[in-house]
């Protein structure tokens, strides 16, 4: 997005996530686990959408034509509260499916 000498991705996780055991992790990891985990689930993106057009407002397309205007600082900030929905909502779903599987071991 931002072009700026100095802030690229890579620099960015080579100065902030070098001793980020996580991070390291995840740069073990084989290229198709990367794959299948950047994959988003539909049910979490069908969610994810519900709430966005909550956020914004949502009229039909096929019947209007709509434009939002937003500064930076609000588009930031709809975007990481978009972001910390996906991520509670991909845990949730994790959590459930883990729920599941030790309600069926009894």
């Amino acid at each position: 997005m931002n072009n700026l000498p100095g802030n690229s991705s890579e620099n960015f996780a080579d100065q902030s996530n070098s001793s980020n055991l996580l991070w390291q992790y995840v740069q073990s990891m084989n290229p198709e686990t990367v794959a299948q985990l950047s994959k988003p689930d539909p049910e979490v993106a069908q969610m994810m959408e519900q709430n966005l057009r909550g956020m914004l407002g949502h009229l039909p397309s096929e019947h209007f034509s709509t434009a939002i205007t937003t500064n930076r600082e609000n588009l930031g900030q709809l975007l990481a509260s978009a972001m910390m929905s996906g991520y509670f909502l991909n845990q949730a779903k994790q959590r459930m499916e883990l729920d599941k599987s030790l309600h069926s071991l009894h």
